[in-house]
């Protein structure tokens, strides 16, 4: 069942959305080569902290897994396409050449938004650049395809579209969700969809849109760390996400 919020609720997530944002910001600024994941998780979990925030992600245990997850950001390296863990006894370096993605979940007044960014390890060639630039316009599409009594499907539309053009491929069996009361929540928001199809974009309505581009595979594969999902033939993805909301308004980006 779909949880609508109240326009109160919303504006707590908006004033949680802005810090979001800016914690994101600021742990991008520290990838370069040599840095170690568990120093980002580190530096996002102080920034946090600082903040009078909580990590959503920190000791939350999905339907299925065996152990929360360890770690406040998820830190996703080249094929990894999500949930990568940075802080679970193996010291992962980032290297020239990488790319990698931040995913962070951040609970501020009990309520909780999602968002992601891929972003280079410092130079990276033009096809790997292409890949960020088009996962980044797949998930601007799908906000602005959004409309107040529009359909689900119309966000899966507008990344296929995007992907179609670029010439990538949309990793298939992950997907957003919606959010705010927990991690996950209905509804489902595929990334690949038809226009028109699937639940009514309603007033209250707030969904993690996350489009996931890869150079190859739309096939995934888990490690066996529970977590991590990567493509399964080892091609580079991207990934980006926003928090956003549907209000009488119209359509609001949460954590911007």
């Amino acid at each position: 069942m779909i949880k609508y919020k109240t326009e109160e609720e919303i504006a707590i997530m908006r004033e949680g959305g802005k810090i979001h944002a800016r914690i994101l910001k600021e742990v991008a600024k520290k990838v370069k080569p040599g840095v170690k994941t568990d120093e980002l998780n580190s530096y996002a979990e102080q920034l946090i902290d600082e903040a009078g925030c909580t990590a959503s992600f920190l000791g939350y245990q999905p339907e299925g897994a065996k152990r929360p997850y360890p770690a406040a950001l998820c830190v996703s390296i080249n094929e990894e396409i999500v949930h990568g863990i940075p802080n679970d006894g193996n010291e992962r370096i980032l290297f020239e050449g990488d790319i990698v993605t931040l995913d962070l979940g951040l609970t501020y007044n009990n309520f909780i938004t999602d968002a992601a960014i891929t972003v280079p390890v410092g130079k990276i060639d033009k096809k790997t650049q292409d890949l960020i630039s088009a996962t980044k316009e797949a998930l601007d599409r799908a906000i602005t395809a959004m409309r107040l009594h529009g359909h689900i499907g119309d966000i899966g539309d507008a990344v296929l579209q995007v992907a179609k053009k670029h010439g990538f491929g949309i990793v298939e069996g992950l997907s957003g969700h919606g959010v705010g009361y927990s991690v996950h929540e209905e509804p489902f928001v595929p990334n690949k969809a038809n226009r028109g199809e699937g639940p009514e974009l309603r007033a209250g309505l707030v969904i993690a849109i996350e489009p996931m581009l890869s150079m190859g595979s739309r096939d995934i594969k888990r490690l066996s760390d529970g977590y991590t999902y990567i493509t399964r033939d080892k091609s580079l993805s991207a990934h980006f996400e926003h928090t956003v909301a549907v209000t009488k308004n119209g359509i609001e980006v949460l954590t911007k």
